[in-house]
Order: C-alpha cells, then structure tokens, then sequence
C-alpha cells in the first residue's frame, strides 16, 4: 500500500497557507422545535430533540439563499481583514444549494463581492465534508503558486430540501452561510489532511428525484421518502460516522506526530449530539475541547465547522492547533490538522 493512501484516507500536506479569518452568517429567524407541535407531538419533539441535540435551528427566508448569507458573511470578513476585492485572486463556493444548476454561484458571488475579472472562480458540490475539502482545495491553489489570496464561501440552506413533516429531518437541518479567507505565507506551518470517499453510501443520503437521472426514469425508491425530499437512512449514516470518525482523527494526528493533548480543540461537523459525544468518548476528547452548538443552530451541513468556530466562547481554545473533521453524504470524510495562530478574525453575524 501507498504509504499516503491508508484504510483512513489518503494522507496530504499543504504548505505556506495562512487561515486569515472566518465569519459566519446566520438567517435571523429562530425556528425552536417546540414551535413544531402542530406537525410533531411534544413527546416526539422531546424524543428527537435527547437524541439530535437540536433544540433550535436558523432557517432562511423564502428569498433568502446560501448565496446571500455567504455573500454578506464574505462582505464583512473584508471589510474586517481590509482586503481589496482586486486582491482576492480566488473564489470557492461549497455548497449543494446553489442559487442555479447553471452558471456556477461562485461567478455570479465573483460579480456581487465587485472581485476583479481576474478572479478564478468556481462551486464545489460537496455538503457534510465541504468546508474541510474545501480548505485542501484552497490551500492548495496557493501553495501551488497560482494564486495568493483566497476566498472560501461555504453553506447550505438545507431547510428548503427537508420534508417539512419528514421527523427525521424537519427537527435537525438549519440554514447558515460562512466566509473564509486564506492566504500565502511563507512562515505559515504545514498542514495535514486526511481525505476519503466511499461512494457505496450514496443511497443513504440523497434527494432521490435528480434532475438527469430522474429525467432517465431511473428514480431510485426508497422506503417511507418523497423523491423530491432529503431522504436520510439514519442507521446507516450512524454506522458509517462511527465507524470512519475515529479513524480519521487518529490518522491526521498520528501523521502531524501529536495527540489529543496537544490541540486545543476538535471541530467536528455538527451532525448529531448523541452521535458525537460517542465519538468524544472513543477520543478521549474532554470536554472542554469538544465544543457544540448544534443546539442551537442545528445541522448546518458544509457550513457547521465555521460557524462552531465563529460561535465559540472560550476563544482561547483557537489560539493554537485545531482538529477540523467533516463526514457525511457521499459518504465524503476529510480532516485537518489546522493551526490558527495567524487567525485575525473570527465572528458571527445574523442577516
């Protein structure tokens, strides 16, 4: 075996990338699952809400979308950095809800955010695992040289694609949009990824009625799902995410030489509650670095990671190195080993 390709992933590292600063966008109305009762009884609420850890979600407007909240969480971040927008030399959008199927929404963000012409810029339809290939993706247009500032936008507003009486999704997915800012650096430290896929799971999270393959008649039908609905194997998704997590943080560690010791913090995606404190315990990741809030925002898909960081109280915890893991549809997995020393802005704001 490759010693870069392993039952965890495949081992990378990226150089001379600076994590410059990251802000958070979330719609301003609240939707708390105890407001749901009209659709759900209060002991299912109360069931899902033990399990989930949600207690609350942001949920977009109806003319709101992923691309307006990572638009105004962008606009702030350089307002905040004093970047030009001439000097942003790339744009990433991860995200499975863009504005269209075509053009891309990172050239129609290129247009609104005035970046100049120059600007590459391209959408990356990843979800769970986005914002984590999405750094990787970055950070490795700059350490190859091609470009020395980039702007990463990355969310979901998944509430428009939940089955609003579907109990395993109405009460977990909220909507956010978040701006990430990387830069070449030459005294920047390395840092490690571990990547990987298996695309066997492909069923177990899906909105079944795809434009193409639905148009070929070949819809897949799955139990107790609307085809046109987030439909999620529960189960499934558990097993994979206990199964895969673990591995993947012990591989990026062991592969930087650390341990959990060592970092100040693990920002895992916020898919569940229960589910990732199993995950913790496994670690042997206290508390105190394993911070939360889907409580209060929900299941944000490529969005959650950032806005865990932008959320967070205890600020000290991000002054040094931070284990960053996403997982979930695809089945997609990425973890990083990522040093936010030279992080300048970090911060949440409601649009």
């Amino acid at each position: 075996m490759n010693p870069l390709n392993t039952p965890a992933g495949k081992h990378v590292r990226v150089d001379h990338v600076a994590l410059r600063g990251v802000v958070s966008a979330s719609p301003r109305t609240e939707v708390r699952n105890q407001d749901l009762t009209d659709r759900f009884s209060p002991e299912l609420i109360e069931e899902i809400g033990k399990m989930t850890g949600v207690r609350a979600r942001r949920v977009a407007a109806e003319n709101q979308t992923t691309s307006d909240l990572a638009e105004a969480a962008a606009r702030e971040l350089l307002a905040d950095l004093g970047w030009e927008a001439d000097s942003v030399d790339a744009l990433v959008f991860v995200s499975q809800t863009p504005d269209y199927r075509l053009p891309a929404t990172a050239c129609a963000l290129q247009s609104r955010l005035q970046l100049g012409t120059h600007c590459a810029a391209f959408d990356v339809n990843l979800g769970c695992s986005g914002y984590v290939y999405g750094l990787w993706l970055a950070s490795r247009l700059i350490d190859g040289h091609a470009v020395k500032r980039v702007l990463l936008l990355a969310g979901d507003t998944s509430s428009k694609l939940v089955n609003p009486d579907d109990r395993a999704t109405a009460l977990l997915f909220g909507d956010a949009g978040t701006a990430t800012a990387l830069e070449y650096d030459a005294n920047a430290p390395a840092t490690p990824y571990v990547l990987g896929t298996d695309g066997r799971g492909e069923m177990n999270l899906i909105i079944p009625k795809s434009t193409y393959r639905g148009a070929c008649g070949t819809t897949p039908a799955l139990p107790e799902s609307h085809p046109d609905y987030l439909y999620m194997n529960g189960p499934e998704v558990f097993n994979f995410t206990i199964r895969s997590v673990p591995l993947m943080v012990n591989a990026v560690l062991e592969g930087a030489g650390k341990t959990v010791n060592d970092i100040g913090a693990a920002l895992f995606h916020q898919a569940n509650a229960f589910m990732l404190k199993h995950i913790a315990k496994k670690l042997k990741l206290p508390a105190e670095k394993f911070p939360l809030n889907i409580d209060r925002f929900g299941n944000t898909s490529s969005a959650t990671i950032p806005l865990l960081m932008s959320t967070m109280e205890d600020r000290q915890a991000l002054a040094g190195d931070v284990v960053m893991a996403g997982f979930g549809v695809g089945y997609s997995w990425a973890a990083a080993l990522v040093s936010l020393q030279q992080m300048r802005v970090c911060r949440w704001v409601e649009v």
